[in-house]
């Protein structure tokens, strides 16, 4: 069984001509004169967009970009307003490349250019780490999608989407659930069930993440009412995000390396496809979670998993953080930190808020399965009070209260 990945390949455009240069800046102020005009217009359909943007000197390519991207912008994202930067979009028919050893940069693309014979050669700096890559896309092994071009201050930079075919990795018969949980105050939380038992939690701390975000947010709005210049703010939003990859990078290696030290892991994730949709907890806080990419992070642990051969698996996110690992019951939260079980008869006291979420999320991996004892009476919760649904199964109460803070797993 095979699965489809895509990534993005990144170049960075050998120092052009003056000529060359000329014709790339007139390329870019052309495209954001189309878009702006076909976004201000009001345009929402491929036919109402192609109306605005036919009398611009664009290539067709760039023209069927914009009739797709702008219609997106309204239905799909609800844009109220334009960057000044936005990239120029060009459908996947106008991609050439050209590979040779003999030349110091052996890859070159053609950039396109309106009117026939205009288009015109540049050397391409690859990332060496995605040359095997740039080397299919000659092949045709893998399929181009859209790709742009931006421009960063001194140097332009290609993105070229791709898509390739890959093995789905299969779950093994006697799986370990590891569940891992996205989160402000600890950006990532691991956890693995064996036997219903959370085992070896991971921890990786929000910090660095929360301060970055927090920084670039003031320092972006002071540069932008001071009027500073565009290639001042542009140079530390890049910064931010660079940081804030690298963030991402990390925690997603040591994430898929944190699950392959247990037998058959299988890593469990929640699906947050509609998590901005559902966020209300004000303005401040919605602002600090919503510039958090949920999807970055996930999409990254779920390369990184498929690349090592580990299966990924996506369950309902509801009430992982409130629910009690180990009966289901409905809890509450203290604090950030701390989540308690509400049932007496449950021998919860008081648990790492995070390791739990992670440990009902990893337990959803087989949520029907023999551990979850019927009532033979007139519903059909588990024996233990719990729902049929929740992360672990049945648990003999232990004697006495069990030691369930972080510090008790740590040691």
């Amino acid at each position: 069984m095979t699965a489809t990945a895509t990534k993005t390949l990144e170049a960075t455009l050998a120092p052009p001509t003056a000529h060359k240069e000329q014709r790339l800046q007139r390329t870019v102020a052309t495209y954001r004169r189309a878009l702006s005009e076909s976004f201000e217009s009001g345009a929402d359909t491929q036919t109402a967009v192609n109306d605005v943007v036919t009398s611009y000197n664009l290539t067709s390519y760039a023209k069927d970009a914009l009739k797709n991207y702008v219609p997106q912008l309204r239905r799909t994202y609800n844009a109220s307003e334009l960057d000044d930067d936005h990239p120029v979009r060009f459908t996947n028919r106008g991609f050439r490349i050209d590979h040779s050893d003999d030349r110091a940069h052996e890859f070159c693309w053609r950039v396109p250019q309106a009117g026939r014979g205009n288009a015109f050669w540049i050397p391409l700096r690859i990332n060496p780490a995605q040359e095997s890559l740039w080397a299919e896309l000659l092949g045709g092994d893998v399929t181009v999608g859209e790709f742009r071009l931006q421009e960063h201050r001194t140097t332009w930079v290609l993105h070229v989407t791709v898509e390739y075919e890959v093995a789905e990795p299969e779950e093994p018969d006697d799986p370990t659930p590891v569940g891992f949980d996205i989160g402000e105050s600890k950006l990532l939380t691991g956890c693995a069930c064996q036997d219903g038992t959370p085992t070896q939690p991971y921890i990786y701390d929000g910090g660095r993440a929360r301060h970055l975000r927090k920084e670039m947010f003031t320092t972006l709005r002071r540069l932008q009412a001071r009027h500073a210049a565009e290639w001042r703010v542009d140079e530390r939003f890049d910064h931010y995000q660079n940081a804030l990859t690298d963030i991402v990078e990390k925690v997603s290696r040591e994430a898929v390396e944190y699950a392959r030290q247990f037998e058959n892991p299988v890593i469990v994730l929640e699906d947050l496809s509609y998590i901005r949709e559902h966020l209300d907890y004000g303005k401040w806080m919605n602002r600090r979670l919503h510039n958090w990419a949920f999807a970055r992070l996930t999409g990254r642990i779920e390369d990184k998993a498929r690349d090592a051969g580990i299966p990924v698996r996506f369950v309902n996110p509801a009430y992982t953080s409130q629910t009690c690992h180990a009966c289901g019951h409905l809890g509450s939260r203290s604090s950030q930190a701390a989540f308690r079980c509400t049932n007496d008869e449950c021998w919860v006291t008081e648990y790492q808020a995070d390791i739990n979420a992670a440990a009902n999320i990893a337990g959803r991996l087989n949520p029907w399965g023999e551990r979850c004892a019927l009532k033979p009476h007139t519903d059909d919760s588990p024996r233990d009070g719990s729902a049929c649904d929740s992360t672990a199964g049945h648990r003999t109460p232990s004697p006495k209260l069990g030691q369930t803070t972080l510090a008790a797993f740590q040691s």
